[in-house]
């Protein structure tokens, strides 16, 4: 936490071709070595796919996507009187999206297609429809969180 006063939250600008802030920032969380048009390259490709395979807006599924692999609540580990005790905590929607968004991609990033455009893509599919490895760490966070809750008194 600082010490002097709360950190500024930067404005994101919109990106061009959708006009979503959203995508942009999913878009910034994917960006490696600051090469945003490589970035934008792979979302839009992987766009491209997703309104191929699944006739719909593919913002309309980005976003469906994000909204389900968002966690509710995150564990947090903490040290009392010796031991350490996994806290459940609620994870507001900055934070949540945040979370989803580093899931999404690390999971992307791990698939086995050839090209990242195909393994976003597939990601992004798999999580709309509710399946995927990113939905499996949300369930997994969730079941954690309620194995976990008799310790919430805990949390400060």
């Amino acid at each position: 936490m600082p010490r002097k006063r709360k950190a500024v939250v930067r404005e994101v600008l919109p990106d061009p071709k959708y006009n979503d802030v959203t995508l942009t920032k999913f878009m910034n969380n994917l960006m490696v070595g600051g090469k945003k048009s490589l970035a934008e390259k792979i979302v839009y490709g992987a766009f491209d796919i997703i309104e191929e395979k699944t006739k719909q807006p593919p913002l309309e599924v980005f976003n469906t996507a994000i909204d389900n692999v968002r966690p509710l609540v995150k564990v947090v580990s903490r040290r009392v009187g010796g031991s350490n005790y996994q806290i459940p905590l609620e994870v507001n929607e900055k934070n949540g999206q945040a979370l989803a968004f580093r899931w999404l991609i690390s999971y992307a990033r791990a698939r086995n297609e050839k090209t990242m455009i195909e393994k976003l893509a597939a990601e992004l599919m798999a999580a709309y429809k509710k399946e995927g490895a990113s939905i499996k760490k949300r369930e997994d966070t969730h079941k954690m969180a309620e194995a976990n809750k008799a310790f919430a008194h805990l949390r400060w």
